[in-house]
């Protein structure tokens, strides 16, 4: 069973009428203004350099925004990135390795008229100062951007000659912060390395209730540092959908304002206190929906982020 037959099961088929609440909810005149479960707007976390306040559902684009040209393929995410923005979200982030997913961003935000409106990250993935820096002005050039607003290192690929770069194109003003990530426990140790040797803005790893490694030892470095903190993998895959799908969801859920398994993943995660962003990937807008609900209403404290992690955690 998939994400979206799980979603209807658990929603005892109300999906429409979920969607029409969310709907009429909405502050339309407010575009990072989402009125969600019982009235609450979207929750922000500050940017620890600057104080620069971060809605804490983003949304990441690897697999979903690497689509062709056909309007038929593009339109699903066109939609998906209007509710976005209507619903307060403002993060959003991507890499050359995600195939054509910067160029669809850049298109689409553009036809929309979003891009004042957004938070742009990208990364870079090549060995080698002078293909970096080819690559970081691709992107820009595909995400139709004079200036990124994060721009990070991607799987740390050549990371010293890269935040080299970086750090000079951050005080000309092509970039606004800089940053380095990675998406497996196994690399944290190289990670740790670099934020004890380097300067940065933001620090993008793997964080879930199904992958809590870093809790151990990256999450509070990064506090230590004053490190931004984007949660990529906040569904660990997907993999929890297959095992929570038909189950009921637990009663204290409402407790945290919850009406999804998703929802409770996503709030365990930003409850974190060193979590700035997190940022679930999804195509389809039954889906941003769900997720972005988990921005609003009351976060879990630590008696239930216990009870998250051994309701679902793997």
């Amino acid at each position: 069973m998939n994400r979206r037959d799980a979603l209807r099961n658990l929603f005892l088929g109300a999906t429409s009428l979920a969607a029409a609440r969310l709907a009429a909810n909405l502050n339309t005149s407010n575009p990072h203004a989402q009125i969600g479960l019982k009235g609450q707007t979207m929750l922000t976390k500050q940017i620890p350099g600057t104080g620069e306040a971060l809605p804490v559902i983003g949304m990441g684009t690897w697999q979903t925004f690497d689509v062709g040209a056909r309007p038929e393929a593009r339109k699903p995410l066109e939609d998906v990135l209007a509710e976005f923005s209507w619903a307060g979200g403002k993060l959003i982030d991507s890499s050359p390795m995600y195939g054509n997913s910067e160029e669809v961003v850049g298109d689409l935000t553009a036809k929309l008229g979003l891009r004042p409106k957004l938070f742009m990250a990208t990364k870079v993935w090549t060995q080698g100062k002078d293909a970096g820096v080819r690559q970081m002005q691709e992107s820009m050039r595909k995400l139709r951007a004079d200036r990124i607003d994060l721009m990070q290192v991607h799987n740390l690929v050549d990371v010293d000659t890269h935040l080299q770069t970086l750090t000079k194109w951050k005080q000309e003003g092509r970039v606004r912060y800089i940053g380095v990530t990675h998406h497996t426990s196994s690399a944290y140790e190289a990670v740790e390395r670099i934020i004890a040797a380097r300067k940065f803005d933001f620090l993008q790893i793997n964080y879930s209730v199904s992958e809590r490694q870093a809790e151990r030892r990256l999450l509070p470095m990064a506090q230590e540092r004053g490190l931004a903190l984007i949660a990529n993998r906040p569904f660990a895959g997907g993999e929890a959908f297959s095992r929570l799908a038909g189950k009921p969801l637990p009663s204290w859920a409402s407790e945290i304002d919850c009406t999804s398994w998703a929802q409770l993943m996503l709030k365990f995660v930003i409850s974190h206190p060193t979590v700035t962003c997190a940022i679930p990937a999804t195509s389809k807008v039954e889906h941003l929906r769900d997720n972005m609900q988990a921005g609003g209403g009351r976060l879990p404290d630590a008696t239930l982020r216990a009870r998250i992690a051994q309701e679902i955690g793997a």
